[in-house]
């Protein structure tokens, strides 16, 4: 049982980063003594519909602007965030988002925190958030950027600037990387192929197979041993629906994404980034 106090402001925390309800999850947070990703995991164990922790950084209202340079060969994703929609579809915040974008790759940033101290102008960045700050009287900030460098890199944003992708390639290979980059901002898959699958991951998944399967009536009674080789042959699905070569491809649900990719000249994704508005 928790020794920790599980506050209100937890509870609403944990239900908006798994959609699961009020009761349910104090009773994670209770079980796991408020640790938020035990207890996430305590949900999904009981069998409740959570959705898979992604990479990407989310925030309630802003831009997502990508940019690669003009040898396609280092792209990156910026996240400006702010409080209101309203703000987030005005052209000149738009703007402001691209100027950011633009000096990321006029000054070969690597970092966040060196993006905060690139000058645009006459100013840094952090300068023009804070003037930003004060003529709109919104909160904002840079959230989010992220970075891929290979032989050639895509770049897609999906809708009113809410997804941004980055994907590298080993080759050049534009209308192939844009389809992936499409991909993968509609279906969000968390790698690239099954070798990228961190082995922490997949026994998380494995634990969390098995403990369902031992709550399924239908399970009692079966060996430990049976119910291994069960979860395996169930990790083929999370394999299929988590990553990127083993997905459907969007275009043509007949064939995977790594089919796709062999067809269009043998095209192997080396990485991909992608940053989503909440």
């Amino acid at each position: 049982m928790s020794t920790v106090a599980i506050s209100a402001q937890d509870i609403n925390k944990l239900r908006q980063m798994t959609g699961a309800g009020m009761m349910d999850c104090r009773k994670a947070l209770t079980e796991t003594n408020g640790d938020f990703e035990a207890a996430i995991d305590w949900l999904r164990k009981q069998g409740q519909k959570v959705a898979a922790k992604r990479g990407d950084r989310e925030a309630k209202e802003g831009v997502v602007i990508t940019k690669t340079t003009t040898d396609n060969k280092t792209g990156i994703v910026v996240c400006v965030s702010c409080e209101t929609d309203f703000v987030a579809k005005n052209a000149d915040f738009v703007a402001f988002g691209q100027s950011i974008a633009d000096a990321a790759i006029a000054s070969d940033v690597k970092s966040l925190e060196e993006l905060m101290n690139t000058k645009a102008g006459n100013a840094t960045v952090a300068e023009m958030v804070n003037d930003k700050l004060a003529s709109i009287g919104e909160k904002i900030g840079v959230t989010k950027f992220e970075r891929i460098d290979a032989p050639y890199v895509a770049s897609y944003i999906h809708g009113a600037y809410r997804i941004g992708v980055l994907v590298g390639l080993d080759k050049p290979a534009a209308e192939a990387g844009k389809d992936v980059a499409m991909q993968i901002a509609a279906l969000n898959p968390v790698v690239v192929d099954a070798a990228s699958v961190p082995a922490d991951i997949i026994a998380r998944e494995k634990d969390i197979v098995m403990e369902l399967m031992k709550q399924d009536p239908k399970m009692a009674g079966k060996p430990d041993e049976m119910l291994a080789k069960i979860a395996e042959g169930k990790m083929g699905t999370f394999f299929k629906e988590q990553t990127l070569a083993a997905q459907a491809f969007v275009k043509d649900a007949s064939k995977t994404v790594e089919q796709y990719l062999k067809e269009s000249g043998d095209v192997k994704v080396t990485g991909f980034k992608r940053v989503a508005l909440g």
